[in-house]
């Protein structure tokens, strides 16, 4: 499959117009001021992640007056929209008090109004995260908030919002159990009610003595680049895999794993061309997987609870016979089957305290052996495959892209459905030196696409 991409990097300028401090509609009550952390938010780190969504302009209207004028009133249906929503969600208007507490004193979140001269077609002609990055809020702006948002005014009417929200008690999920409130509020429709009380509930928090959620960031430069698989390609690489794979019952790889498979064992070449001589033997690797445990645990928990309710599993290659795509593809599947069988449900004993030390052992364990500078290499992926990020709509017509920019650590893989839904857009986070290699691999570009153009 040809592939080609200049990757242009457009050095736009956006103008901050406001920054607005939006609270809760309704007075958090007294009782309620006092938000328990769970245990897994606890072992999560204070970080912000971000996802920002692009909305074409379908007005036919060419006229900046009216452009700004349009962008004032969704501005001001936004705000008042958000301060409803951050009623029901009263701890993110609040601020982290201490390892197991967030105060909900209705302090507030900043939303804020910028404008650019750029078109969203040219954004999304090449996108480039160097300059997607421009739609994040400062570190400046973040102070301790745990969310913030950026509504972006482009030249053709077009507009952005970006949710900038903190780890520390919002996965993937909550993060989409927020944006279905908000929008479902903002377009007057009936709207689910999150659940805040059922993960502490679940996993009570606990004294963890020496653990702390910091994230390790190194000061090697590092990039992200994006890659489409179609959907006929990725029939084409399961079917491949399958003429190769012996299982022990019928076995059909998912998009996900063979997908991931390939990123994996393509990074984990480059990684090893790049080191060259530094290392004397093959670099192990373990690749890290998110999973959201409450489809996972038995009665499920609500698709509604706020909140970490994840845990990694994870998958390890020892040596070059295991550097094959149907082989890590067959360990992947073996690593979750594992962790469902013999982890998820246990998380629900004692909180599940006892799991957590287990793994977080066995992970120390995993990782010794590594006194050979650069001899292991580790991955981590999140999929957001099956999440509906493109049906998100205010009132004035859905997303035509989203996208998630990583900004704080190398070697890592985010998964999210194509706009078709049948083909997987990879966002591929690695250093410098690593991606010039990775993104060059024949392998990997008979699959993908390189960074095609989104269409509005």
């Amino acid at each position: 499959m040809e592939n080609s991409s200049s990757n242009k990097y457009y050095e736009i300028k956006l103008e901050k117009l406001n920054t607005i401090l939006i609270k809760p509609s309704k007075p958090t009550p007294s009782h309620l001021q006092n938000f328990k952390l769970s245990l897994l938010d606890q072992l999560s780190p204070n970080i912000h992640g971000n996802t920002t969504f692009f909305y074409p302009n379908h007005n036919n209207i060419n006229n900046n007056h009216n452009h700004f004028s349009d962008f004032i009133n969704k501005s001001k249906i936004l705000q008042n929209s958000l301060s409803q929503t951050l009623s029901h969600f009263y701890p993110l208007a609040g601020r982290l008090h201490d390892a197991t507490t967030i105060h909900c004193n209705d302090e507030g979140v900043f939303f804020i109004e910028s404008q650019t001269t750029t078109t969203l077609s040219e954004i999304l002609t090449d996108p480039n995260f160097n300059t997607l990055e421009c739609f994040l809020p400062t570190t400046e702006e973040k102070r301790n908030m745990l969310l913030l948002l950026r509504f972006t005014l482009f030249s053709c009417g077009s507009t952005a919002i970006t949710i900038s929200l903190t780890h520390k008690i919002v996965d993937f999920n909550t993060l989409i159990i927020f944006l279905d409130t908000w929008t479902t509020i903002t377009t007057g429709n009936e709207f689910p009610l999150p659940d805040l009380t059922v993960a502490a509930a679940l996993f009570p928090p606990r004294e963890i003595p020496g653990m702390s959620g910091s994230v390790k960031t190194s000061d090697a430069k590092f990039t992200t680049r994006r890659f489409i698989f179609e959907a006929s390609k990725i029939e084409e690489l399961k079917t491949n895999i399958k003429n190769k794979i012996e299982f022990e019952f019928e076995f059909h790889p998912s998009r996900v794993e063979v997908v991931l498979a390939l990123i994996w064992k393509c990074a984990l070449s480059a990684s090893i061309a790049v080191s060259g001589s530094k290392t004397t033997s093959f670099k192990r690797s373990i690749l890290f997987q998110a999973v959201n445990l409450r489809t996972r645990m038995e009665p499920t928990v609500p698709e509604t609870a706020v909140g970490n309710v994840v845990w990694p599993f994870w998958v390890t290659v020892e040596e070059e016979s295991h550097v094959a795509i149907d082989e890590m593809v067959k360990r992947m599947r073996k690593g979750i089957m594992d962790f469902i069988e013999n982890k998820a449900e246990r998380f629900k004993e004692e909180g599940g305290f006892k799991v957590v030390m287990e793994s977080l052992k066995e992970r120390v364990e995993i990782l010794k052996g590594n006194e050979n500078e650069g001899s292991l290499v580790i991955y981590k992926c999140s999929s957001w495959c099956k999440f509906p990020l493109l049906e998100f709509d205010f009132g004035w017509g859905k997303p035509v892209w989203s996208c998630s920019v990583n900004n704080l650590v190398s070697n890592t893989i985010a998964l999210m459905d194509t706009k078709d839904g049948g083909g997987v857009e990879a966002f591929v986070t690695l250093d410098e030196d690593e991606m010039k290699l990775f993104e060059q691999n024949e392998e990997l570009l008979h699959y993908v696409l390189l960074n095609p153009t989104i269409l509005i």
